[in-house]
């Protein structure tokens, strides 16, 4: 299975903000949408990535004070990002890997999506399920000697 793959199962919108705008207000936005990252957008230009985890680090370093700071300083100006051909088990590996729970996928240097881990491990139990039904049929179905 490929990325491309996953992104056909998500839904189409990214979900933004600026650098200017307040971590609380990416919180109440991550929230509502229920989704764990959002693109930071300068004048239409992706400047970096801000998840939950980058989230918890700015709190812990500020404190109460970091939900007024601005998310540009929490954010990731240059986040890893993925390819729509990349295989789901190069992914994972990399993901894995930095310790990241949010990958961009870019093509010809557009943004076309961001995956999860959770996306990640979804579809590699959606493949397993599949070879357990495929293996099962086999077996019930196991040609006579």
């Amino acid at each position: 299975m490929i990325i491309r793959d996953i992104l056909t199962t998500k839904r189409g919108d990214l979900l933004s903000v600026t650098p200017g705008h307040t971590i609380q207000d990416a919180i109440a936005i991550m929230t509502e949408a229920d989704i764990g990252s959002l693109i930071v957008f300068q004048h239409d230009i992706m400047v970096g990535l801000i998840t939950e985890r980058d989230i918890l680090r700015g709190l812990r370093r500020d404190g109460a004070a970091g939900l007024v700071a601005t998310v540009d300083t929490m954010m990731v100006t240059e986040p890893i990002f993925a390819v729509p051909d990349d295989t789901v088990d190069y992914v994972r590996g990399v993901m894995t890997k930095n310790r990241i729970s949010h990958l961009l996928v870019m093509e010809n240097d557009h943004l076309i999506g961001v995956i999860s881990f959770h996306d990640v491990a979804r579809a590699c139990m959606n493949a397993a399920d599949f070879e357990n039904q495929l293996l099962k049929r086999y077996i019930k179905h196991w040609p006579e000697a």
